[in-house]
């Protein structure tokens, strides 16, 4: 059947339903949002002569939880015009119009008895073959369609989001007793190509996969916290990003959750799992207990694990600043945060790989170490013995974590880094018991869980024993896994064919930070795709494509006076951005996470871009008191040059981008690189699920070199505004000054990004060259590395990571 989605109804508004909605509206799909009629007035409504029957009151609920979730941070949408695309309504009048949608999802309140009352209502309106879905965390999927039709049960499962919908990636499909084949198939694809989720297949089994695991995960952290005398406060040291996880790491998180929704979870299972080995693991620790008690359920009620307070400021006068402070779980009372500090984390934290660096974790000798290590060995039993209860194949469990909770690597893949024999022996030796097939598999001479053969990701198959191709994995390209087919390398950077005539480029820095040797790689890979390829791909795997250039480097070079290597530095950036731009094959960057200042001039100059949609774009440099140098500033003018629109209008669009670049604003959605003029309609395009966006540029490589693509010509024609519009902007910087929005050295350093993109001090409206827009560019920012205050910025970023504003 060749099903499409055009409209979808969503039932219940809450948290949770009106952020769904936000989501299908923000791949572009018609959304009616409807929520139940209120029982009473409120004060305001009865003071406006208001009755229950006038519409904006029978909408209320709908109607706030909406405008909640739109004001929501972090933001629930890629930008807020999306919401044109929601309707809202309540259930007793507009039920009638999910007639014309083509996917109902369910998400009332978790009640078996509420859900199966709505399906009812649902079904007198419902057209045959319309998919339905609930989005029940848990209440078993064969319960809810008791007395609906064949077409129902047949078009019914489980599609359960995970809170906030446009972070967390996961999407767990559950099968009921009667749905068809294609229903799962097509949502599985759907939800991987068009929500950008990462789709798992689930069995019908309490909490399912990841909430099944995940809390689990939360437990055993508990436990191991009590057993080794750790506060709160260590224990998120220890179970943040140093470890693969979110930075709101176990406590944090929980807050954001809401305790009672982890305790729900933890409660609810052991009586519907009655043979879990691990029972006792789900057993509350006292202070948590406490806590339900006083309801302090973390970020929904003003307290949980932490709570923050007002103190005065530091300065007479100074406003109240906020505190935060962390419960002690032993007095049940709140203390200012304490920093932890452990010798493991500390050897840690110089291991860029986490594979690597969870080795040294837990093999550390303090008590981090011993952390570490108990947490690992109950992970890893609890995960193995899993299977084949909640899943059948191991790599849906570690899908499932890192999608659902955020981790970074999965339970299986952790095993893998630390070694499967080895470990298994540690837990031996420390009386925990793990899965039998994890024997049979290291006794049959297999070490690990996962491999790759040529380029193809594989998991150990339980049932036959082997090793079978991941499925669906032809549809990502993923470089790393890439390494036997390794075209050209240098020491940060390598060059991978993926197949089809086209190369991609990647590079491993810190943060993935543009230096000396990613500038001659991209070179280098435009030399070697112009000889023997149809074009290039670049792209980065790990957290963000680029925290732009190595800010280290400049700092030294402008420290010691060395405008010469700074000079050489610039031009070198500058030519391979230029490079990129003037291939003879196409170049396609593919952006992902942070794409900031160099990693941002690269998208500028490509011939396309394929940009995940969570990528956050743009030209930051003015924050650390430069002036972007790789292009960047110029390709604003040429940009501002191609407007084609009247004269005075033109005048205005160079001040939007002027005001862009001279904010250091950055797009917080793909979508809004749109709005903000880094990316183009047309031109680039946004992949929603961040796994196809190099399989994505790959194809827009080909169609560009199928098209006939042909190597532009340098550009002669640029249009600047001289002196006619540095008027404009210079009068603007002034009125930020004097009315104190900006500093004085802010205003220095804004007075040099507008003679560039104005084209310097032009008596008139002139056409220019590319090549003489990159001289004043490099020129303006040679002379504000010599400035001391931009030094003191610099200096700021590298100790602190942040800008200093002077």
């Amino acid at each position: 059947m060749n099903r499409s989605i055009r409209k979808v109804a969503v039932i219940g508004s809450g948290v949770m339903g009106s952020r769904i909605a936000c989501h299908f509206a923000g791949i572009g799909v018609q959304v009616l949002l409807l929520d139940i009629v209120p029982a009473q007035l409120t004060d305001k409504e009865e003071a406006k002569g208001l009755t229950l029957t006038d519409k904006v009151v029978r909408n209320r609920i709908v109607n706030d939880d909406l405008q909640a979730t739109l004001k929501s941070k972090p933001s629930a949408v890629y930008t807020k015009s999306v919401a044109a695309l929601i309707t809202t309504g309540n259930i007793d009048d507009d039920l009638p119009k999910i007639s014309d949608c083509d996917w109902i999802v369910e998400v009332v309140i978790e009640r078996l008895d509420i859900k199966q009352q709505l399906f009812e209502k649902v079904e007198q309106y419902r057209k045959p073959g319309t998919l339905i879905t609930t989005n029940t965390s848990g209440i078993p999927i064969h319960l809810m369609t008791e007395g609906r039709s064949e077409d129902f049960r047949r078009h019914f499962c489980g599609s359960h989001f995970f809170n906030p919908p446009r972070y967390l990636r996961l999407l767990e499909i559950i099968p009921g007793p009667d749905t068809k084949q294609e229903v799962l198939d097509f949502l599985m694809d759907y939800g991987s190509r068009f929500l950008g989720k990462t789709t798992v297949l689930c069995k019908d089994t309490p909490a399912f996969i990841a909430n099944r695991v995940g809390v689990f995960g939360f437990m055993a952290v508990f436990k191991t916290m009590q057993s080794l005398g750790l506060t709160i406060d260590e224990v998120d040291s220890l179970t943040g990003p140093v470890m693969g996880r979110p930075k709101s790491a176990t406590f944090r998180t929980g807050d954001v959750i809401g305790l009672d929704t982890l305790v729900h979870v933890a409660k609810n299972l052991p009586p519907n799992v009655p043979n879990d080995e691990a029972k006792e693991i789900f057993e509350l620790p006292d202070f948590v207990e406490t806590m339900i008690a006083n309801k302090w359920l973390g970020d929904k009620t003003g307290q949980g694990f932490y709570k923050k307070t007002k103190v005065p400021g530091d300065m007479p006068g100074a406003a109240p600043v906020t505190q935060i402070l962390t419960l002690n779980p032993e007095t049940m009372e709140y203390a200012p945060k304490v920093r932890a500090k452990f010798a493991t984390i500390d050897s840690a934290k110089q291991v860029d790989s986490l594979p690597k660096r969870l080795r040294v974790l837990c093999k550390g000798t303090d008590k981090a170490g011993e952390f570490y290590r108990q947490f690992h060995y109950l992970l890893f039993a609890y995960s193995s013995n899993r299977i084949p209860e909640i899943a059948d194949e191991l790599y849906k469990i570690d899908d499932a974590l890192k999608a659902g909770f955020g981790w970074e690597i999965g339970a299986f893949e952790s095993w893998d880094a630390l070694g499967v024999k080895e470990v298994a022996e540690q837990m031996t030796t420390a009386g925990i018991k793990y899965a039998s097939w994890v024997q049979e598999m290291l006794d049959s001479g297999i070490t690990s869980f996962y491999k790759t053969e040529n380029g193809v990701r594989k998991y150990y198959d339980i049932p036959s024993k082997s090793y079978k191709a991941i499925p669906g994995a032809g549809s990502f390209i993923f470089p790393e896994q890439l390494d036997d087919k390794i075209v050209w390398s240098n020491s940060a950077c390598k060059l991978r064919d993926i197949g089809d005539g086209v190369v991609c480029l990647s590079w491993d820095t810190k943060m993935n930070t543009i230096g000396g040797e990613v500038l001659d790689a991209v070179q280098k890979s435009v030399a070697i795709a112009e000889k023997s390829y149809k074009g290039l791909v670049i792209a980065n795997s790990g957290a963000n494509f680029s925290a732009g250039a190595n800010v280290g480097l400049i700092f030294m070079y402008a420290v010691e006076q060395e405008y010469d290597e700074l000079d050489m530095a610039i031009r070198m950036f500058q030519g391979a951005t230029m490079r990129m731009r003037y291939s003879s094959v196409p170049v396609v960057v593919a952006p992902h996470g942070l794409t900031l200042g160099g990693g941002c001039e690269m998208c500028l100059h490509a011939d396309a871009v394929q940009a995940a949609a969570e990528s956050y774009i743009g030209l930051v440099e003015v924050g650390v008191g430069l002036i972007p140098g790789g292009g960047g500033t110029k390709e604003m003018a040429l940009r501002a040059s191609d407007r084609n629109i009247k004269e005075d209008i033109e005048v205005n669009y160079l001040q939007q981008l002027f005001i862009n670049v001279g904010t250091a604003k950055v797009s917080t959605s793909a979508h809004e690189a749109y709005d903000n003029f880094i990316l183009r309609k047309g031109y680039d395009s946004i992949s929603i699920n961040p796994d196809r966006r190099i399989a994505d540029a790959k194809r827009k490589v080909l169609s560009l070199w199928e098209s006939g693509y042909t190597q532009p010509a340098p550009r002669t024609d640029i249009k600047v505004q001289g002196r006619g519009g540095l008027g404009g902007l210079m009068s603007g910087i002034h009125g930020m000054w004097r009315g104190n929005y900006i500093s004085d050295y802010d205003k220095h350093i804004a007075e040099k990004l507008a003679w560039v993109m104005c084209g310097g001090d032009l008596s008139q409206a002139t056409m220019v060259t590319e090549q003489y827009l990159l001289d004043i560019e490099r020129e303006a920012f040679l002379s504000l590395c010599g400035q001391k205050k931009t030094l003191e910025r610099l200096q700021s970023i590298i100790q602190t990571g942040k800008p200093l504003r002077n």
